[in-house]
């Protein structure tokens, strides 16, 4: 006969381990115990099955956390296996007058689940995928953001340098503009223009032509001397 001290407690809801390690299922009595051994049981009712007995039975991969314990139940099943999957019990049975072993005390079952340890690296690298792959998102939003901001995607207006004639040159910032857009014609020679431009007169320009023109009548040439070069210059309409 149990004695009203008794109390057994079997503290785990849930355990889940990978396949190949080992399960450990907590149980613990305390107070006065009768006659009769502790058990674990997998499953409840008439399809139970005994993983341990206290009187010397167990499968083959399941041992005693102590071994030499009178309170400590705890028992451990090495090299889990998708089969060991279910609820286990720990139970406290005690040996009526009759012989009978029955159930005096059992804990609220432990239910045990076992995973493939192949799906952990995979869902590692899932979580390395998706990291880059907003990584890779936010750098390009950012680079767009800053090309906007310096003046529009696909529109960049590098600067370059115009040769006018055999010895000036003028920087041109922009060349937005259009041989066809309505300005002003400013034909000279190279040696007349000035050799620096104004902010507001380089700001102004819109396209730059390099081409050169007939020479003039009368006008002798020495022999190799090549062609003066004049520049065709379009700027904003005042």
């Amino acid at each position: 006969q149990v004695g009203q001290g008794f109390s057994l407690q079997q503290p785990q809801d849930k355990v889940s381990v990978a396949a190949g390690e080992t399960i450990t299922l907590n149980c613990t009595i305390s107070g006065f115990a009768g006659p009769g051994p502790v058990r674990w049981l997998k499953g409840w009712g008439s399809g139970n099955k005994t993983v341990y007995d206290q009187r010397g039975y167990s499968l083959p991969r399941v041992t005693r956390a102590v071994p030499a314990s009178n309170t400590d139940f705890t028992i451990q099943i090495r090299k889990a296996q998708p089969e060991d999957m279910g609820t286990y019990y720990c139970v406290k049975f005690v040996k009526r007058d009759s012989g009978v072993d029955e159930v005096s005390q059992h804990g609220s079952g432990t239910e045990v689940s076992v995973y493939e340890a192949a799906l952990v690296p995979g869902m590692g690298a899932a979580a390395v995928v998706l990291c880059f792959l907003l990584l890779l998102g936010l750098l390009v939003a950012l680079c767009m953001y800053r090309r906007k901001r310096q003046g529009g995607v696909g529109s960049p207006c590098p600067a370059r340098t115009v040769t006018m004639g055999s010895s000036s040159s003028i920087p041109l910032r922009c060349c937005a503009g259009t041989p066809g857009t309505p300005s002003e014609v400013l034909d000279t020679e190279s040696s007349h223009l000035p050799s620096q431009q104004s902010s507001k007169e380089e700001n102004d320009i819109h396209y730059a032509d390099l081409q050169p023109l007939p020479p003039a009548p009368g006008r002798g040439r020495s022999p190799g001397t090549a062609p003066t070069e004049y520049a065709s210059l379009r700027v904003a309409a005042k």
